[in-house]
């Protein structure tokens, strides 16, 4: 069912967050499981951005920041968690794995296995509305493919839903968010890779963000040719079920968050996430 928040009028191009519930004693909980007594900061949604940086629905321009998006919110990551990657990016971490908040679903934050990371595999995300499949782009997104396996392999994407489908100006299903608010994380984030010279178009897999090197669980379909800066890595192709993605783009959504942005009218509920090694 589409979700019945108060939608925020849009005044940049920064990703929002709704959420539905209290997350304070989610956060607190999650930093303690994490060993860390960081701060939470809000998953924000994946910006509006076209090339030239119109404000979707707005009808006008600003000046974009050099993280993709523009407008008067910063799409820097909150200090700790800028703090926090500086500390992780080591010779024994190379993809920054870092305890964050909030944890919903927490599973662990993976240790990075080089080998294991160079295995190819594919991922079948079945869904209410079809089976989706994706090659993982192992050698050129290394850790987020780690990452997302990790995640799979431990249930973490089972019985969620995509919670955001934009079909003007852009055009992607966004999925990964247990919350499905779009402030929902699996208890760490990681560094970017794989953006220069990133293209989004249709058929590609790439990770939703919070700023610079905070990527989580949250990811999105191109389900059309889409302009955006380089600033969310790129870890899959879809290799099948391109029709179900756009029989998913048809049906449209709700305008929740402006013209052309909302909650998917066709429920695409995940039930399961299978990796399959090639």
């Amino acid at each position: 069912m589409p979700r019945t928040d108060t939608v925020v009028p849009w005044k940049d191009l920064s990703m929002r967050s709704f959420p539905r519930r209290n997350r304070t004693a989610t956060a607190t909980a999650a930093a303690v499981t994490a060993g860390t007594t960081a701060a939470p900061h809000r998953r924000r949604w994946l910006p509006l951005a076209a090339a030239s940086a119109l404000v979707l629905g707005l009808g006008t321009t600003a000046a974009a920041d050099t993280s993709g998006g523009a407008g008067s919110e910063s799409l820097a990551p909150a200090p700790h968690a800028a703090s926090a990657h500086a500390r992780a990016t080591a010779a024994d971490n190379p993809c920054g794995f870092v305890a964050s908040v909030p944890a919903d679903r927490f599973k662990g934050i993976p240790a990075f296995d080089a080998k294991k990371a160079a295995r190819p595999f594919s991922v079948r995300l079945h869904t209410s509305q079809g089976t989706v499949t994706f090659q993982a782009l192992t050698a050129a997104a290394p850790c987020t493919t780690f990452s997302f396996r990790f995640l799979a392999q431990h249930g973490f994407y089972d019985r969620t839903h995509c919670h955001r489908l934009t079909t003007q100006r852009i055009y992607v299903l966004q999925c990964g968010d247990p919350t499905g608010t779009g402030s929902g994380a699996p208890g760490y984030s990681f560094n970017d890779e794989n953006l220069t010279g990133a293209t989004y178009p249709a058929g590609t897999v790439a990770m939703a963000n919070a700023g610079p090197n905070t990527n989580g669980s949250q990811f999105f379909f191109v389900w059309k040719d889409t302009k955006l800066s380089p600033a969310y890595t790129p870890f899959g192709r879809v290799t099948a079920g391109m029709d179900v993605l756009l029989k998913i783009a048809a049906g449209g959504e709700d305008d929740q968050n402006g013209p052309g942005d909302g909650f998917p009218t066709l429920p695409v509920d995940i039930h399961r996430a299978q990796i399959v090694s090639n």
